[in-house]
């Protein structure tokens, strides 16, 4: 999966939100697993990018939240 970058993420309502959001926790686990696993090779960045990304919807959801 791409990177997500802010603007998309601005375009989504909260329900598509919380479902991608749901979406990436799951990748990272997966992740997450394999590296402790030690059969994470070529994805280990894409790990950080996860938790950004994670980052970025719960920063997008709470400002909604206070906005309201």
């Amino acid at each position: 999966m791409a990177r997500l970058k802010l603007r998309t993420l601005r375009e989504l309502n909260d329900d598509d939100l919380e479902s991608k959001l749901s979406e990436i926790r799951a990748d990272l686990l997966k992740l997450t697993i394999e590296n402790s696993k030690g059969t994470l090779k070529k994805e280990t960045g894409n790990m950080k990018w996860k938790k950004r990304d994670i980052a970025r919807i719960h920063s997008i959801l709470k400002e909604r939240e206070l906005a309201r």
